[in-house]
């Protein structure tokens, strides 16, 4: 079984033999009904701006209606509104409103997604 890393999601791995290692780990497999944190900064979400693209969009489906998600992002791909912000506004089935925080000391940049 797998522990929460910093930002309270837990790794994801399975333990048994039939896992697929070649598949990213999802960034969560559970609704989300309170503010919560995406970690988007793993080493495969530095070598693959559409998988950070497709699991924040992820991470959004899965937050309720009035909380909010932190979505953590590589510092590899530079600041969110270069590449995250309109595939969002363009690809959310939900009404959300995002809001950029900060860059973390390690690089990465945080933004905070209000679900409607």
């Amino acid at each position: 079984m797998s522990s929460p890393d910093e930002h309270g999601e837990s790794s994801g791995k399975a333990t048994d033999a039939g896992h697929d290692h070649d598949e990213p780990d999802p960034v969560t497999e559970r609704r989300h009904d309170n503010s919560w944190s995406a970690n988007l900064e793993k080493p495969q979400h530095a070598a693959d701006r559409d998988l950070v693209v497709e699991q924040a969009l992820d991470a959004i489906e899965h937050t309720v209606p009035g909380n909010h998600v932190n979505l953590v992002t590589h510092g590899d791909h530079g600041h969110p509104r270069t590449y995250l912000y309109d595939a969002l506004s363009q690809h959310c089935d939900t009404a959300i409103e995002f809001e950029y925080i900060q860059q973390c000391g390690c690089g990465g940049h945080v933004t905070r997604v209000y679900v409607a």
